[in-house]
């Protein structure tokens, strides 16, 4: 994944705004979250993060990783819930560079990453941290070293859940010592709230239960998932998160670029045994997320880029992956079965074709039981 340095680059045009948008949950009856409605007498905010760094440095605090507790929300049963999130970088907007310039010899702020990351929020359960797969609310990855702004809907998950929470954001980001591909003490802010709006559950949530959530290779890519369905259920959904990364590949495995996420892997996906659905998963519209714009060199001349993505490649960016794209949300995939909606145990089992040596596909499934 090649980035484009800009240590010689000044901005010539406006900078484009935060890539913006909004997540539908794809469960039964669900409704686009509008995060703009004024806060009335039975909405109120949670703040969790503001500009909290995530470091790509394993001494400094937050490596990779950035935590905060929520305690149970205040209301009980809740109309809507929102996770308002905002990634920024110091890589973007150029015209900082004036005050945060890059060390001697690097092509980038020391502070700056320039490259697309993996970034996910999960809820995670204290009492089993570390014990049980941890619920995913958002999986997106970011831009190549700019901003974006996603709020998720949350609902169903905090109609669910009791007791207080832990809210944790991972960024695998990374640093070049030299300064050449990217800073040299890279890192991203995070910033997040909760908007909480009290009132009658727009769906009668029985139990979300995670299933998985962690990295699949070649010895591990097939799955099966059990869970239990309680009394009184009328339909179970479960929602499947995946995409591809990381490692060597050949061309004889499907693949048309260095790592994983450049490959064709085909998907399976059972319940109780019948086959629910297979499909390959590709994103083939990333190009969507590359508005080329010229951009002036102090050396004359222009550099053309992506404004959604300013420090990538623009072959880089338009190019097909497995399943995301950069400055990109991957939303889940919905999946249901009659039987599941029987009380008692039941599977949701998971096939990847095959994964190169190397690579890997992060992967989590969360089940949603619901009643009348």
């Amino acid at each position: 994944m090649r980035c484009v340095p800009f240590f010689f680059v000044i901005v010539a045009c406006a900078a484009p705004p935060a890539t913006s948008i909004i997540i539908e949950r794809q469960s039964p009856d669900a409704a686009v979250v509008d995060a703009g409605v004024d806060a009335g007498p039975e909405q109120y905010e949670v703040a969790l993060f503001d500009r909290a760094r995530i470091s790509s440095q394993g001494s400094a605090p937050n490596f990779h990783k950035v935590r905060v507790t929520v305690p149970a929300l205040d209301g009980g049963s809740f109309s809507n819930v929102t996770l308002v999130t905002q990634l920024d970088t110091t890589c973007f907007p150029f015209t900082s560079w004036a005050t945060n310039r890059p060390p001697a010899g690097h092509n980038w702020p020391a502070d700056c990453d320039a490259f697309d990351r993996n970034y996910e929020w999960k809820l995670i359960d204290p009492a089993l941290d570390g014990g049980a797969p941890a619920i995913e609310l958002l999986r997106a990855i970011t831009p190549f070293g700019g901003p974006l702004e996603v709020p998720v809907d949350v609902t169903d998950v905090f109609n669910a859940t009791t007791g207080p929470r832990v809210i944790e954001v991972n960024i695998p980001t990374y640093s070049d010592g030299a300064g050449i591909v990217s800073g040299s003490n890279g890192g991203w802010f995070v910033t997040g709230k909760l908007v909480v709006t009290k009132g009658a559950p727009p769906r009668k949530v029985l139990a979300v239960t995670p299933l998985l959530y962690r990295s699949l290779g070649t010895a591990d890519r097939t799955q099966s998932l059990p869970f239990t369905t309680p009394a009184g259920a009328t339909h179970v959904t479960v929602e499947y998160r995946a995409t591809g990364h990381g490692g060597p590949t050949n061309n004889d495995m499907g693949c048309f670029g260095p790592a994983d996420e450049f490959c064709t892997r085909r998907h399976t996906w059972r319940g109780d045994g019948m086959q629910l659905d297979s499909k390959t998963l590709l994103r083939t519209n990333c190009a969507q997320l590359c508005t080329v714009t010229a951009f002036a060199s102090s050396a004359g001349g222009t550099i053309m880029a992506c404004a959604e993505n300013p420090c990538g490649a623009v072959s880089s960016v338009r190019a097909n992956r497995a399943n995301w794209c950069p400055g990109s949300v991957t939303p889940p995939l919905v999946f249901t079965a009659a039987s599941w909606a029987n009380a008692g145990p039941h599977t949701f089992d998971v096939d990847i074709d095959r994964i190169a040596t190397g690579g890997s596909w992060v992967v989590s499934a969360t089940a949603f039981v619901y009643g009348d």
